[in-house]
């Protein structure tokens, strides 16, 4: 009799094990059951944030569920990600996570969020840059503004952000060029200040510059990215002009580190779905931005090797912390 009943105990807890698993994967396997929160790290109306709402709309039709955006703007676009990553670990509050925020921001000042308190779902688009001149500029070829800017006199360049800046920093490294910035406060501020005058030159976004680009205004020396821009296709990258320079600026999706790898998988399964539907595409490049896909593994691999590179830029380019 004592036989029996020690027999059973282990059975018992051997079933209680199992039908915990079974109703932890039955769980996992109805998510989503209620609405998501998309957590934008910048604010409305901004390219990070368009692209947000464009990845959103294909998610929702993929995964059934409402897929609601809230934006949390601040500190150099730390802020929506500390809060996402103190979240519970359940799927239902996302953040989008610029690139800049794991490769670059961290080398200018203390942030919030470290990289294991977020695991990073898949990557899903990415915005292009552009070296761009006045139409009566004399640069007329990047070799041109490579010349100059290792002469007697520094080049000034226009910039409202670090990713921007680090395209000329990285150039006058690599060359020995003396570009010197002018910080702005938005993109559209700095190309207003190349349309007077007041710098030689600035890395855009197309959306800062496209309407003076096609009303001939400006001029499009070279692409800042690994691409050339569709709209110009014979206007060559930095890269093809013979300069081993590139700035990326992706965008991805995250979680809160905890969160089941089921979980995470559906959802970098759903962005992947969703970043097929032309729809969406067509959203993403009308605000200037290339809407690509990087699963989960390689994006955090990507991220953190840009996080070395760049951390090497700042240093060597001398760019102070903020205090």
């Amino acid at each position: 009799m004592q036989s029996s009943r020690s027999t059973f105990k282990p059975l018992a807890g051997l079933f209680a094990l199992l039908a915990a698993a079974t109703l932890a994967s039955a769980a996992h396997a109805a998510y989503p059951e209620r609405p998501i929160t998309m957590v934008v790290n910048f604010g409305p109306g901004g390219v990070t944030d368009l692209m947000a709402r464009a990845l959103a709309s294909g998610m929702e039709k993929d995964l059934g569920q409402p897929v609601v955006i809230q934006n949390k703007p601040g500190a150099l676009g730390t802020l929506g990600p500390a809060y996402v990553a103190k979240q519970a670990p359940d799927g239902y509050t996302l953040a989008i996570v610029s690139a800049s925020v794991v490769t670059t921001t961290p080398h200018l000042m203390d942030v919030s969020v470290k990289p294991e308190d977020l695991v990073h779902v898949a990557g899903f688009g990415k915005n292009r840059y552009g070296i761009v001149v006045r139409q009566d500029s004399p640069f007329k070829t990047v070799a041109d503004l490579v010349q100059t800017a290792k002469g007697s006199q520094s080049v000034f360049f226009g910039s409202p952000s670090t990713p921007n800046s680090l395209i000329f920093f990285d150039l006058g490294r690599k060359t020995g060029g003396k570009f010197e910035l002018i910080s702005y406060k938005a993109g559209p501020e700095a190309s207003l200040a190349l349309l007077g005058g007041q710098v030689a030159v600035i890395a855009a976004n197309p959306p800062d510059v496209m309407s003076h680009l096609q009303a001939g205004k400006l001029r499009l020396l070279a692409s800042g990215s690994s691409q050339r821009w569709p709209e110009y296709p014979d206007v060559p990258t930095l890269k093809e002009a013979g300069y081993d320079v590139s700035v990326e600026a992706w965008a991805g999706v995250a979680v809160p580190a905890g969160t089941p790898p089921a979980i995470a998988g559906r959802l970098e399964s759903s962005m992947k779905r969703a970043l097929e539907m032309p729809e969406v595409q067509a959203k993403i490049r009308q605000i200037g931005a290339d809407p690509e896909f990087m699963g989960g593994q390689a994006y955090t691999q990507y991220l953190m090797q840009e996080r070395e590179k760049t951390g090497a830029i700042i240093k060597d380019a001398g760019i102070p912390r903020i205090k």
